[in-house]
């Protein structure tokens, strides 16, 4: 007998399957929102619509500086799955209040899973967007993956300053 996934779980593996379109070169992210248990929104990590990726390019761009990770983003040539996923639902007129996002990750050589915890700028974007829940997969963990509610970072951040986050991206 096939043993079924809870949604969680499910879900997540949707979004394992979408980070295998990632163009990084060292890690594969995905990303997607669901609301009242649809997809309405998917996103990996990859360059802005018709560039080249690294991929393309054949290095890292923010390697070749020797930028360590998670520190300046805006040199990468990619786009976060949590941006894209937020981007396209926003192209498509799809509002992304009260969802829930998704978001897997693991390295590319290896395939090891990650702790896909949201960068700073992705996880502003994703208080704003109105998003209510992120689930988001963990190396470290019996089920492989955590839950956050925008809430409680919202709570955090009204009593810590933003760089004291608990769980952060790179971790």
């Amino acid at each position: 007998m096939t043993v079924r996934p809870e949604k969680d779980q499910y879900y997540l593996d949707i979004a394992r399957v979408v980070a295998t379109r990632s163009t990084c070169l060292k890690v594969l992210i995905g990303a997607i929102i669901v609301k009242e248990d649809q997809i309405i929104a998917t996103g990996y990590v990859g360059a802005p619509r018709k560039t080249k990726s690294s991929l393309e390019h054949g290095f890292c761009l923010r390697k070749k500086l020797n930028i360590p990770s998670g520190q300046q983003y805006e040199l990468c040539r990619s786009v976060h799955a949590e941006q894209n996923a937020i981007i396209n639902a926003a192209r498509a007129g799809v509002s992304l209040l009260g969802g829930n996002m998704y978001i897997y990750g693991q390295t590319k050589d290896t395939g090891e899973v990650i702790n896909a915890f949201p960068c700073f700028i992705c996880k502003k974007m994703i208080i704003n967007a109105g998003l209510n829940r992120i689930i988001t997969s963990v190396k470290d963990n019996d089920k492989g993956y955590m839950s956050f509610t925008v809430d409680e970072w919202i709570k955090e951040w009204q009593e810590i300053d933003i760089i004291d986050d608990r769980y952060k991206y790179g971790q």
